[in-house]
């Protein structure tokens, strides 16, 4: 099988499309996107990427024969579980579920947790520091919001979209697996707690986490270019 093309950089968006592909079992090689370094404005990446965000795939054997790129990750989820047809749902209401999800965690979760991430790591440390009160409570107190509405929904539900494992889990993973970054807690989430544990012991979770994690930056604000880049700072 002609291996797809990811652009990719490990970030939690990024790790939702590595740990699909490990799950689908799908053969891919990665071409990283240095966002540290500005690799996303490339011409190149542009053309697959206009949104000039990774991660993106190319799929030589698109549905048609010929190649396709697909960008956003969650168009990506749904892209890689219609070619597999796995992940996506048993039946017309199952598929429904998990729509929702994965558009709740798109449009929900990854942004908030992305902004409290920024604000409370990465601001403070900018030159000057941006150690802005009201942006950590309000970010914070987001995430906090969205984990309880995960925490319930769990309590009823192995999985989120309901018994299946699913792309909508694969999509929220990363994320939630950074809450102590967020200044989040489990302590009172045991649901959450079990979910983010079953995810973890996957190895197919595992292999993906691990793609590219030595590139991964400790700490963004500590590399003045990256921030520059990445902050306009």
């Amino acid at each position: 099988m002609t291996p797809i093309e990811l652009y990719y950089w490990p970030t939690p968006n990024g790790w939702k499309i590595t740990i699909a592909l490990e799950e689908m079992g799908l053969p891919y090689k990665v071409a990283y996107v240095d966002i540290g370094k500005g690799d996303q404005f490339a011409p190149d990446f542009l053309k697959i990427a206009p949104n000039n965000r990774m991660p993106a795939i190319i799929d030589p054997v698109g549905p048609d024969g010929a190649p396709i790129s697909v960008f956003e990750s969650g168009a990506i989820l749904l892209y890689l579980a219609r070619k597999t047809g796995r992940f996506s749902g048993d039946g017309a209401r199952a598929r429904v579920a998990v729509e929702e999800w994965l558009f709740w965690q798109v449009g929900g979760l990854g942004p908030m947790a992305g902004q409290a991430h920024h604000f409370l790591k990465y601001a403070p440390q900018l030159d000057p520091p941006q150690d802005l009160a009201y942006a950590k409570d309000r970010y914070r107190a987001e995430t906090a919001r969205l984990y309880g509405v995960m925490e319930r929904r769990l309590a009823e539900h192995r999985y989120l979209a309901g018994d299946d494992y699913t792309v909508a889990d694969m999509a929220s993973y990363g994320w939630a697996s950074l809450w102590q970054g967020q200044e989040q807690t489990l302590d009172d989430k045991p649901h959450l707690a079990r979910w983010l544990g079953e995810l973890a012991a996957r190895p197919a979770v595992q292999r993906g986490m691990a793609v590219g994690a030595h590139k991964r930056l400790a700490n963004v604000a500590d590399n003045k270019a990256a921030a520059k880049i990445l902050f306009k700072r």
